[in-house]
């Protein structure tokens, strides 16, 4: 498996899979790279795809210290520095659309164009969930929590047709200092103040139905980067980019191409 090293000297897994112009995949909290195995090629043919295993993640080293959403943006910028990749486009779900505000505010040249899906600015200005999704992924049963936790991530008709594995319900390897070292990272994000000084054409996508990360984010974001799109996919739970792939993917591709149209016409007339 290859590895970046970071400044501080963890090793961080990546994965570079297909060919063409490069987007970076963003997983959410306390997941690796295979949170996206079951949207991933969807883009293949278009872009070539790059995913890292957070620390504590998959086969990256164990973090040995208490890590934020900016040292995780930093650590795509270690992936990227390793493989000579001067910009690509960033996609974020979840916790990984909270670094990827961090990745585009502290590194605009290192971004093309930026989605951040089922995300929030966080801060005292992020919409939290409601206390009856805290109570019912705090349920003291493990199976309980669980299906509480598919539940927010996707709708009842869609889980009554499949049996998993569920590669969103988090990286079972993971330690439990890992794990609570992501949960605090994806809690005491606040990126609201660096929002506005985004350069990247951004798109913002969210279910219309997520409690997990209430959709009341998506505006909030959207009104908060220069220029950003919104999109709201009705129906949608927190994985709509998997349960609504068919939607959700070609959203996101159209948005790169125009993206890359604008920046090649801003370009060109100049």
């Amino acid at each position: 498996m290859p590895y970046a090293r970071t400044p501080d000297g963890v090793r961080i897994a990546y994965q570079l899979r297909g060919t063409g112009a490069p987007l970076v995949l963003l997983a959410g909290q306390a997941n690796s790279h295979r949170w996206w195995d079951g949207v991933r090629d969807d883009f293949h043919g278009a872009r070539s795809t790059l995913t890292l295993d957070y620390r504590g993640t998959g086969g990256s080293d164990e973090a040995t210290d208490p890590v934020g959403t900016r040292d995780f943006a930093g650590d795509v910028i270690a992936v990227l520095d390793e493989l000579g990749i001067e910009r690509a486009d960033v996609y974020g779900t979840s916790m990984g659309g909270r670094v990827a505000q961090w990745v585009a505010a502290l590194h605009p040249e290192r971004v093309r164009a930026l989605v951040l899906g089922c995300t929030s600015p966080g801060g005292r200005y992020g919409v939290e969930r409601g206390g009856d999704v805290l109570r019912s992924l705090a349920h003291p049963d493990p199976a309980k929590a669980r299906r509480a936790l598919l539940e927010t991530m996707y709708t009842p008709e869609w889980l009554a047709t499949r049996s998993g594995p569920f590669h969103t319900l988090g990286d079972p390897a993971m330690s439990a200092l890992a794990r609570r070292r992501h949960l605090t990272a994806s809690r005491r994000h606040d990126a609201w103040d660096a929002l506005p000084g985004i350069r990247s054409p951004t798109l913002v996508l969210h279910g219309g139905d997520d409690v997990l990360n209430p959709t009341a984010n998506a505006p909030l974001l959207a009104g908060r980067v220069p220029g950003a799109r919104l999109e709201v996919i009705p129906g949608a739970r927190h994985a709509y980019f998997e349960e609504f792939r068919a939607v959700a993917g070609p959203l996101v591709l159209d948005f790169l191409d125009q993206a890359a149209g604008v920046r090649h016409q801003a370009f060109t007339a100049t």
